[in-house]
């Protein structure tokens, strides 16, 4: 998966997470759906800086639209919670 002008998020942090190592990171996240016909959504995410013997590799999910609802939903309930909690820290 490559960065590019459509990738729906580019160089967000994140942590890999294997059974024998932990290492943190950039990644890549993105959202597509077939331009003709579409038959799923698909969510990538591509690690960068991979622990020590964990191959460079693509998580990929299909998801169709009753599944890519209900995640957006569960995003937005959490974002919404984060940012509540944010802003108790700053006293806003």
């Amino acid at each position: 998966m490559k960065v590019n002008a459509y990738t729906t998020l580019d160089l967000v942090d994140c942590r890999v997470r294997t059974a024998d190592d932990e290492a943190a990171g950039l990644g890549v996240a993105n959202a597509t759906s077939a331009r003709e016909n579409p038959e799923h959504v698909r969510l990538r995410f591509e690690a960068d800086g991979q622990p020590e013997g964990v191959a460079a590799h693509v998580d990929e999910l299909e998801l169709d639209p009753e599944q890519a609802r209900a995640l957006a939903a569960d995003l937005e309930s959490h974002a919404a919670k984060v940012e509540a909690a944010r802003s108790g820290e700053h006293g806003d």
